[in-house]
């Protein structure tokens, strides 16, 4: 599973200069993903309109084709469900985000949350545990929640 990760974001890197650099970046893109994924099913309906707005999501955020978006989601799918806990993924997030890129990440999970029309209860505690893991204050997520809120109007 490494190696196609690798593979993936390998074709999309010119030089190996890049390669450094990118491959960081490549697994906080996975990581985030994955808690993206996390986020769809923890209301035990993962829609398609769910899955529609992560890749619409990560075209803009990673600057990808609908192809590498769904890629993406493949890749992130078989680590989310590999892993034991969301630790290895809030971590890579935490090592390579600003405390303003966590906050843009809590809102796309409460974009997430809204798509379905509803608030399940897993999805609450999902969200209080993702507001420590990535070491956010309680208002940064209420912020995020209201934000991500208001955009749906």
């Amino acid at each position: 599973m490494i190696k196609s990760i690798k593979d993936f974001f390998s074709e999309k890197i010119d030089t190996s200069e890049q390669k450094s650099q990118t491959s960081s970046e490549d697994a906080v893109s996975i990581a985030t993903c994955a808690l993206l994924l996390e986020m769809a099913h923890a209301d035990s309906e993962f829609s398609g309109d769910e899955r529609d707005h992560i890749i619409s999501v990560l075209k803009s955020s990673y600057s990808i084709t609908e192809n590498d978006a769904k890629e993406l989601i493949r890749l992130s799918e078989l680590e989310r469900t590999e892993s034991t806990d969301l630790w290895q993924f809030t971590n890579l997030i935490n090592q390579n985000y600003s405390r303003d890129e966590k906050i843009q990440v809590a809102e796309i999970l409460w974009s997430i949350i809204y798509k379905d029309g509803k608030v399940d209860q897993h999805e609450e505690y999902l969200m209080r545990k993702l507001t420590y893991l990535l070491d956010l204050d309680h208002q940064d997520m209420i912020a995020a929640k209201f934000n991500a809120r208001d955009n749906l109007k």
